[in-house]
């Protein structure tokens, strides 16, 4: 049988992006609404695959900048469930910088989703666990 915790681990997302010109500001460096656009989408994709619902997006928690991301870097999106209530459910988002050329990565970006399962009526409907 098939645990929560089990169900959480198969449902981790990760996505993997190139940074390119036509996503970065004058100061060479990814958009800010950029990385939370990419965020909620891996955020949703996660859930998803949690769930098997109909799920949308009804906040974003802090999101912390902590390290700018240039034009001409890998990024990998990693999100993963760490809270389940009744009908939502909140994603964690982490994005993570990777030189194209050099070997390492660092955290750059990390912020918190709720995602809340909703019904043909796009009614709150209880998530399927």
């Amino acid at each position: 049988m098939t645990t929560i915790e089990d169900k959480i681990k198969k449902a981790e997302t990760r996505v993997f992006k190139a940074v390119f010109p036509n996503t970065v500001n004058h100061y060479d460096t990814l958009f800010g609404g950029t990385a939370m656009h990419m965020m909620d989408e891996v955020a949703f994709i996660a859930a998803t695959r949690f769930s098997r619902q109909r799920m949308v997006t009804v906040s974003s928690d802090k999101i912390d900048f902590t390290v700018p991301i240039p034009a001409g870097t890998i990024v990998e999106l990693v999100a993963h469930i760490v809270h389940l209530g009744t009908t939502s459910m909140k994603v964690q988002v982490d994005i993570y910088i990777e030189q194209m050329y050099a070997e390492g990565r660092e955290k750059a970006i990390s912020g918190t989703f709720t995602l809340v399962a909703i019904d043909e009526h796009k009614k709150p409907t209880k998530i399927i666990k």
